[in-house]
């Protein structure tokens, strides 16, 4: 006799549930490394676009929502937001920004070798060490939270609905 899998109301598996003390250290890590963010010089805004442009990349609806709200929570404005995507066709943006998230974006596609040089020359021009190791981190991190909802399929929610279990 084979034995089936019990009957899951949710296709996939919550890795964050599943294996929380993984999870615990990539949050540990998150909270580290906000620290050097802020240390670094970078403010919330920043760190905030940071993560949506990476989650953007991504496709990673859960990220989105949470760090859209988290920058509007930290000042950012819906017009900014709303063209983040398509941050270069725009003059939103300071040339500290741009030089972020173009080391953001080398970082979550880091085989994109040329892209790679021209965001770190870019972000020599414009972000310290400290700046440019923070931002880097930051991507870092955010590609793994990114990954850890992606492949859970963490829903988005409607107001006021219950967190996935």
């Amino acid at each position: 006799m084979t034995e089936t899998a019990p009957t899951r109301p949710h296709e996939r598996v919550y890795v964050d549930k599943q294996s929380p003390g993984a999870y615990r250290a990539l949050t540990a890590t998150s909270e580290a490394v906000r620290r050097e963010a802020a240390d670094a010089g970078l403010d919330r805004i920043l760190v905030e676009l940071v993560n949506l442009r990476v989650s953007q990349l991504n496709a990673c609806a859960f990220c989105l929502d949470l760090h859209t709200r988290a920058a509007l929570r930290a000042g950012e404005s819906t017009r900014r937001l709303a063209v983040l995507a398509a941050w270069r066709d725009t003059e939103l943006f300071s040339p500290r920004e741009r030089a972020a998230l173009a080391l953001a974006e080398a970082t979550t596609h880091p085989a994109d070798a040329a892209a790679q040089t021209a965001a770190y020359a870019d972000a020599r021009a414009a972000l310290t060490d400290d700046e440019i190791s923070a931002v880097i981190w930051v991507a870092i991190t955010m590609n793994a939270f990114n990954r850890v909802s992606v492949m859970s399929k963490h829903p988005v929610r409607g107001e006021g609905a219950a967190p996935p279990r």
